[in-house]
């Protein structure tokens, strides 16, 4: 399979596919005419490296992961710390996205109310203006 057709294929672009193997993380034949060949294998194996990338791995852990994947390597009990080091940094990025809603939830509830009843029309907005009220 040559490299349009596995960009195609994956939806990852050629210039990505190139630093996947300029990286080790996959392999291609080429071929007389300098063509690069991939197996049609390999196309699975830029699925995972997508899919590792979009969940926080960077390419060195993926590189890491595909090496314990076919056996080189890591063990399964180092490979096990690696998820756990993951799944620790997503738990504490989840921890944080909490707060920040949290806080972003406060003040919008702190500034509705202002701006709709410091509204021109609103009854609040004249009630106010009545008792020498003056919000933001």
């Amino acid at each position: 399979m040559q490299i349009g057709e596995l960009a195609a294929k994956t939806g990852v672009s050629r210039d990505t596919l190139r630093l996947y193997e300029q990286r080790g993380l996959i392999q291609s034949i080429r071929r007389p005419n300098g063509y690069r060949d991939f197996d049609p294998a390999v196309a699975r194996l830029v699925l995972l490296i997508k899919q590792g990338q979009q969940l926080g791995f960077s390419l060195a852990d993926m590189g890491t992961l595909i090496a314990a994947r076919a056996g080189q390597g890591m063990t399964a009990a180092e490979t096990a710390v690696l998820f756990q080091q993951k799944i620790t940094e997503l738990d504490q990025k989840i921890a944080q996205m909490q707060h920040m809603r949290e806080n972003l939830l406060s003040m919008m509830q702190q500034a509705c109310p202002l701006q709709i009843a410091d509204h021109p029309g609103s009854t609040k907005a004249k009630d106010n203006r009545e008792r020498g009220l003056r919000l933001l």
